[in-house]
């Protein structure tokens, strides 16, 4: 090898520009990878059905019997509600910072250049593979359906411990109502869910079907 010659590869300020862009993209989405690999842990709601004054002690252990069988499904609604809410925050903080720097870069190439081409290649792909995936998983509608469904059942909860006058006059009444609007919580928010199932596209409805 020649003396003074260097075997480090030369960097261009787009090539720099293009490595920042894609480390600092990484590093942001990892909030979303860990919403999507971890079990996220319900809050503490206060007094519980155990503490109340209104419930003997069979409709109590009802009670309790029915919120542990709910308790997985919160935990997947939390999970899920956190996840899309990370991942909607996620693309919108680059695709509307992306969109307004696409044509500043597409003025300032100027000349053909690789590593400009590059950059501008790199976060135009980025861009629109996260709103591919953003419509595609539907994730506004799941995070709102998700979080809609798990603020409703704990509204419910507190109502039936402050107020279970509000769900009939007999005790026997109150629980079985209170019964009713839980499985009418999950029923909407499965419904919801199933409504919003990943999909490449929309086939447009023929007439008569």
């Amino acid at each position: 090898m020649p003396l003074g010659s260097s075997s480090w590869p030369t960097w261009s300020n787009w090539d720099i520009a293009s490595i920042c862009y894609f480390c600092v993209a990484a590093m942001t989405f990892i909030p979303v990878l860990r919403a999507m690999l971890r079990k996220v842990k319900l809050h503490d709601g206060g007094s519980s059905f155990s503490q109340s004054t209104h419930f003997d002690d069979e409709d109590t252990k009802r009670l309790e019997q029915n919120f542990s069988r709910i308790r997985g499904t919160l935990v997947f609604w939390k999970n899920k509600a956190e996840w899309n809410k990370r991942f909607h925050v996620y693309t919108l903080s680059w695709t509307i910072p992306v969109s307004l720097l696409v044509p500043i870069v597409s003025q300032s190439i100027g000349q053909t250049s690789d590593g400009a081409n590059f950059f501008l290649t790199l976060i135009s792909s980025h861009t629109a593979l996260l709103i591919a995936f953003h419509r595609a998983l539907k994730v506004e509608n799941n995070f709102k359906a998700f979080r809609h469904g798990e603020s409703e059942f704990y509204d419910l909860y507190r109502r039936l411990l402050d107020r279970p006058d509000t769900f009939g006059e007999k005790t026997s009444e109150q629980i079985n109502n209170y019964f009713t609007e839980v499985e009418r919580i999950r029923k909407s928010v499965r419904i919801a869910e199933t409504d919003n199932l990943p999909m490449l596209e929309s086939k447009p409805k023929q007439d008569g079907k």
